[in-house]
């Protein structure tokens, strides 16, 4: 390809970086230096796959604070890629910044579960010691920015602190004080207790020791680092009994339990495995673990892989021995930095001790997981942008047909199941389908993890056969929060339905929340005591899913956008007309983000909105 560089070149800190990533150059045509020998009539190259895009933009990222000019025209002769191509993908990330940054970046969560905990009084407090967001601050050493929701939720209000350099970090602060982030922003080796929390700390998980737990029963309690922890409470045992069993068997039993994919969609796990089992091409098959998970109030994937990340590797490899797969891929938020270590501490042990890579428990099975970190893109959680995201292109979703299982991860047979789905795998493995589909409700068997956050007096994950209502769920937590008075309960996170009080003895189940026209989506649980101003919730909400669009298609683009401004409108009280025209319109607006959205964030980007407006005189 003949590239066309600007005149902006890359220092020597950006070209380590690069290096440091992909690798020395082999030769001048891809920025190395010029050896008349080697390269004078032959344009002797070392192809680096488009895939690798994503980490080396990380690299510098991290190295330097921000992605200069010169250092996509570097990245460009190195992978011999156009610098538009790489401009345009850096700059659908929000975690990556294209323009000068100091380089501690501290982001601050205003987003719902945050705000209901005291992030407005935290950013007030920010922008009278660092001034106004995004402006440079102590000599052009710190700045800080809103950023949305990031998985802290149960800990609330929390703060992400990037240092960029030589030896780069990042800190999840929760909860955050203005003294605490003021502390790690000044020295970012610097540890609070309550910024990454033990393993055995009951901040893992509130139910930690009961012993009717299945899911959550290693989670702050055993050593999340540590292999033969896993392997002494039964761990790798569910592996061994698939690879003894075979493909045909571990699908069968995963269709008898009736596992329902739990990110959201919920698909039936074992149709979608079976799907992939019969594609016979002799093309690549991939499995993918969606650990992105960005629904505002979501962490319980989070809890997970840093309380018990061996589980998710066993229901990977399970997967990948039932479907065929060789390569798998961990795609994770890169607002997750502590779950992040601990996924690569288990991939580390794992190989090492032969449950990845070659001859996996001496059969004839290979499979290897590499690890991705996303970068700030909400959507990206949606299955065929995530594989956009991985192959070096922007996050954008696909058309679906073809579905994934045809045409998934560089066009291959494709099965993607998030953290919470996995984790489900070595219980129905070892206990049987049949055994596991008795367990909750007819039509939705099995163990349910819930994220409760806002106004409960006891945050966290919850794990409950599926039935528990709602009632008793909150119950479970401590009860009401705040003032002590319920006014709101946020079911699935901002793509999901608001529900009254007196809706609270609905079991949660997928049949019975979706017939009061509610879902389980990813198991959001937020409440809100009668303090709250729901108006402001809904405007950060529509706020949200502004922001999170990725603009590829023009119903959800022009769709979010306009919703955000009618809400203002009626906030306001600058009514187009009547708020009853107001709000027709927004059903209308609405309708149309259903019907003609390419992805589910369009197609959900009101049904928070309507549900609290059709139970709550909120505008009249």
């Amino acid at each position: 390809m003949d590239l066309h560089l600007t005149s902006e070149r890359a220092n020597e800190i950006e070209k380590a970086a690069v290096d440091a990533s992909l690798g020395s150059p082999h030769s001048g045509w891809e920025g190395g230096a010029r050896a008349i020998k080697e390269d004078g009539r032959v344009a002797a190259r070392h192809l680096v796959p488009r895939d690798q895009l994503l980490p080396v933009l990380h690299a510098v990222n991290s190295r330097v604070g921000w992605i200069s000019a010169g250092s996509i025209n570097y990245i460009a002769q190195r992978m011999n890629l156009p610098p538009a191509e790489i401009f345009g993908v850096a700059s659908f990330y929000g975690m990556f910044s294209l323009e000068p940054r100091p380089p501690v970046v501290i982001r601050v969560c205003d987003d719902i579960a945050c705000m209901t905990r005291g992030a407005h009084e935290l950013c007030s407090a920010l922008e009278k010691r660092f001034g106004p967001a995004g402006s440079p601050a102590e000599h052009n050493r710190v700045t800080w920015l809103r950023s949305p929701c990031l998985g802290l939720c149960e800990r609330a209000p929390a703060a992400l602190i990037s240092c960029s350099g030589e030896t780069a970090k990042d800190t999840a602060l929760a909860p955050a004080t203005l003294a605490k982030i003021e502390s790690v922003a000044a020295n970012p080796n610097l540890k609070f207790q309550s910024e990454e929390p033990d393993a055995t700390s009951p901040e893992y998980s509130p139910q930690r020791g009961k012993e009717e737990l299945r899911l959550l029963r290693r989670v702050g309690k055993s050593n999340p680092e540590s292999l033969e922890d896993y392997r002494r409470s039964g761990g790798y045992e569910a592996l061994a009994k698939a690879i003894a069993i075979g493909p045909e068997k571990i699908i069968r039993e995963v269709i008898e339990s009736k596992l329902m994919g739990r990110g959201g969609a919920a698909f039936p796990t074992g149709k979608k495995w079976e799907a992939l089992l019969q594609e016979k091409s002799g093309r690549p098959h991939y499995v993918i673990c969606n650990a992105d998970e960005s629904e505002p109030g979501t962490f319980k994937d989070r809890i997970v892989m840093e309380g018990d990340p061996f589980a998710v590797l066993e229901g990977m490899t399970i997967a990948a021995v039932a479907v065929g797969a060789e390569k798998g891929y961990v795609y994770i938020r890169g607002e997750y930095p502590q779950a992040t270590l601990r996924m690569e501490n288990a991939i580390r042990a794992a190989r090492a001790n032969g449950f990845l890579g070659e001859k996996i428990l001496n059969s004839t099975h290979r499979f290897e997981i590499e690890i991705r970190r996303g970068a700030g893109a909400y959507i990206c959680g949606e299955e065929t942008a995530l594989f956009n995201s991985i192959e070096g292109y922007r996050g954008e979703p696909r058309n679906k047909p073809p579905f994934p299982t045809q045409a998934g991860l560089f066009r291959q047979p494709t099965v993607v199941n998030n953290v919470e789905t996995l984790i489900n795998i070595p219980e129905i493995i070892l206990n049987g389908g049949a055994a596991y589909a008795r367990i909750g409700t007819a039509n939705s068997t099995g163990y349910r993890l819930f994220c409760l956050s806002g106004h409960v007096k006891n945050p966290g994950v919850y794990e409950t056969r599926f039935g528990i209502t709602l009632r008793s769920l909150i119950e479970l937590a401590g009860g009401v929060g705040g003032t002590g008075t319920l006014q709101a309960v946020l079911l699935g996170g901002a793509a999901g339905t608001f529900v009254s009080p007196e809706e609270l003895d609905t079991p949660l189940t997928f049949e019975d929340t979706r017939k009061i026209g509610a879902t389980l989506g990813s198991g959001v649980v937020m409440l809100f005591d009668d303090s709250v101003d729901l108006k402001k919730i809904l405007l950060r909400i529509a706020e949200f899913f502004r922001e999170e669009t990725c603009g590829q298609c023009v119903p959800c683009r022009v769709g979010t956008m306009r919703q955000e401004e009618l809400l203002h409108r009626l906030v306001s009280h600058r009514a187009h007309g009547s708020a009853k025209q107001e709000i027709q319109l927004l059903q209308e607006i609405a309708q149309a983000m259903r019907d003609a959205s390419i992805c589910g964030l369009g197609q959900t980007a009101s049904s928070a909105l309507l549900s609290a407006v059709d139970r709550w005189s909120l505008f009249s």
